[in-house]
């Protein structure tokens, strides 16, 4: 995936500071068809003149790249300014956002893979729903397949590109690098279902997806954005200054496996270190995942239910105190059952990165539920199309 911010595209989380190769024509082009579909998508319909001024690009560049997106058919005039101005009215430019679909997958659920024909603007069309059955492997990619054709054949629209987020390491390229639950090694799976499915497929870690999703489509600030998803297990997605963080390994963002209980502060009340699937015990994810927490709270009363979810809370902070710090995140939002987590478990989890944190870095944190509720992963592969595609964030 071409990882953009709002002005083009970056290497890692920022500009790159040490340049090691020249910029081509055809790469500054790119970066400029991208800036003029960025304002046409979040702006809506502008002129030339207004396209040049916020691009900072001529308005002989402006002119020529509308046209080309217009010959494309991703952007239509529209007919002259309405408001009343001195000199000739200005003809209004519009991106066709509504008549592209793209097709969108969440891998997250180990039981079933959920899937959208979505819209560029993230309105779903249709939905579908396959069960897996237990099934791991090529078997798994099979029904993946399936599922993908189902969703293109329902689009009544040209597909831009199809957008999955998967659990697991993987790589700029769509290789799925490890995926244990999946019994995926080492699977070039974006390479393998564009050359199957015919269209550009786009495939992301879910948290990175989900993070997409939120800046893209869910109002979530760009300049420090993590999104914590909490599921079968924990993962977050990172979004600085615009571009999404990746990692030297492809796996940043894996905060459910910091330990945060082991044997040595274990005080009355608190959990004892739990055996972790990473091989550790005492991780955040033994604490935080759903199976953890339904169990933490099962047949208690909900007085009890508070301090247990605060308890996890608290952890939850320890764990974010540190990256907070590093990084200046203006928002964590967290994705999972508002039931366990919009309550006491957040707010012991704010007020415990305030209390370790300086206070020009803790006191304007937002510490959130996401915007996108159960369909932020399905949003987030959209997103990903739309920046594999289109450069658009």
């Amino acid at each position: 995936m071409t990882t953009t911010t709002r002005s083009g595209p970056l290497r890692g989380a920022g500009r790159t500071l040490r340049p090691t190769t020249k910029v081509l024509p055809e790469h500054a082009r790119a970066h400029n068809r991208a800036m003029v579909l960025q304002h046409l998508f979040h702006q809506g319909p502008s002129s030339r003149a207004d396209l040049a001024r916020s691009t900072g690009l001529t308005r002989v560049t402006v002119s020529d790249l509308v046209s080309v997106l217009i010959a494309e058919g991703l952007a239509e005039e529209l007919g002259v300014r309405s408001e009343g101005r001195v000199g000739k009215p200005a003809t209004l430019v519009g991106m066709r956002t509504e008549e592209f679909h793209v097709v969108a997958v969440d891998l997250a659920d180990d039981a079933s893979l959920r899937g959208a024909v979505m819209t560029l603007t993230g309105t779903v069309a249709a939905r579908r729903t396959v069960s897996l059955d237990g099934r791991t492997g090529e078997d798994a990619v099979a029904v993946l397949e399936d599922l993908c054709r189902e969703l293109l054949a329902a689009a009544d629209r040209p597909v831009v590109g199809v957008g999955i987020g998967s659990p697991g390491v993987i790589d700029s390229a769509g290789v799925v690098v490890a995926a244990p639950n999946r019994g995926w090694y080492d699977l070039p799976l974006a390479a393998r279902l564009t050359e199957r499915l015919g269209v550009p497929v786009h495939v992301a870690n879910d948290a990175n997806t989900h993070a997409l999703g939120e800046y893209t489509y869910g109002g979530a600030t760009g300049s420090g954005l993590m999104v914590i998803t909490v599921g079968q297990g924990v993962g977050a997605g990172i979004v600085l200054d615009g571009a999404l963080v990746r990692g030297r390994a492809h796996a940043a963002g894996e905060i459910g496996h910091v330990t945060v209980v082991d044997d040595r502060d274990v005080r009355a009340g608190d959990p004892l270190p739990r055996d972790c699937a990473c091989g550790r015990t005492g991780c955040l994810e033994t604490l935080l995942s759903l199976p953890a927490l339904r169990r933490a709270t099962a047949g208690r009363t909900p007085e009890e239910s508070d301090a247990v979810l605060a308890s996890v809370g608290r952890k939850l902070g320890l764990a974010l105190a540190p990256v907070v710090s590093a990084l200046n995140l203006a928002e964590v939002l967290l994705s999972g059952p508002p039931e366990l987590l919009d309550g006491p478990l957040r707010d012991a989890a704010l007020a415990t990165v305030q209390a370790r944190t300086m206070p020009l870095l803790g006191e304007d944190l937002v510490l959130r539920m996401g915007a996108l509720d159960e369909d932020g992963a399905l949003s987030g592969a959209a997103a990903l199309v739309l920046s594999g595609q289109l450069g658009v964030t």
